[in-house]
C-alpha cells in the first residue's frame, strides 16, 4: 500500500477496471484529486444512471436503454442478414465502418474451455430461435480471430450447416501498412486463403 486510506482505496478500485493497471489507476486518481474542474458528482451520477437504465436488447443482446436496441428498431435494416459478434463493443466497431446494413446477434463471449465457457453459456439458443422463421438468408460470423473466436465460429458453422442459410466469415489477413516478415503464420495463411483478383 502506497497511500493512506481512501486515496489507496480509489486507486485499488480504479485498478480493477479492465485495461487499467496500477500506474494508470494512480494517474486517474491524481487527475481526479488535482483537477478542480473535474465534476466527480456528474461521473458518479452517470455511473449510477447507466447501471439503472442500460440493459441488453431482448432480440440481439446489444446494449440498449429500451427493450430493443436502435439497430433492431430500425425498419431500414436488412432483416435477411445477421452478423454474429462476441460482444456489444464489436457492434459499435462494425457500425463505425458504415458498411453493414443488417442486424446483429451478440453471443456474450466466446467458447473457452479454459475459462469454463461452453456453448450453453452463450446466446446460441436465442440465435437458433431467430433463425427458425426463415427470414434470415445469411449469417456472417464476425468472432475475433483468436483461438476462442475461431472455436466459436467453427462450432456455429457446424451447428448452422444443416440450415438453408448462407454462412460466411469475415475476411482476415494482412493489415494495410504491415510487413510480411512480421506477420504470424495464421495471419499470412489467412491472407493466402482470402486472396482475390488484383
Amino acid at each position: 500500500m502506497l497511500y493512506d486510506g481512501i486515496v489507496q482505496d480509489l486507486i485499488d478500485e480504479l485498478g480493477r477496471l479492465p485495461g487499467v493497471g496500477p500506474k494508470s489507476a494512480q494517474r486517474i486518481a491524481f487527475h481526479i484529486l488535482q483537477t478542480p474542474s473535474f465534476d466527480v458528482s456528474r461521473l458518479a451520477a452517470l455511473l449510477s444512471e447507466v447501471r439503472e437504465r442500460v440493459r441488453f436488447c431482448e432480440r440481439c443482446g446489444n446494449v440498449s436503454e429500451a427493450e430493443l436496441c436502435a439497430v433492431c428498431r430500425d425498419p431500414k435494416r436488412d432483416q435477411s442478414l445477421i452478423c454474429v459478434v462476441e460482444d456489444a463493443k464489436d457492434v459499435a466497431a462494425i457500425e463505425r465502418t458504415r458498411e453493414f446494413k443488417g442486424l446483429y446477434h451478440v453471443l456474450g463471449g466466446a467458447i473457452s474451455p479454459i475459462a469454463g465457457i461452453g456453448p450453453d453459456e452463450l446466446r446460441i439458443r436465442q440465435l437458433m430461435t431467430r433463425l427458425s422463421d426463415g427470414t434470415v438468408q445469411e449469417v456472417i460470423l464476425a468472432t475475433n480471430p483468436n483461438l476462442e473466436g475461431e472455436a466459436t465460429a467453427a462450432y456455429l458453422s457446424r451447428l448452422l450447416g444443416s440450415m438453408e442459410i448462407s454462412i460466411t466469415r469475415l475476411a482476415s489477413g494482412l493489415p494495410v501498412g504491415g510487413d510480411l516478415e512480421y506477420a504470424d503464420e495464421i495471419t499470412l495463411g489467412r491472407a493466402f486463403e482470402g486472396r482475390r483478383r488484383a
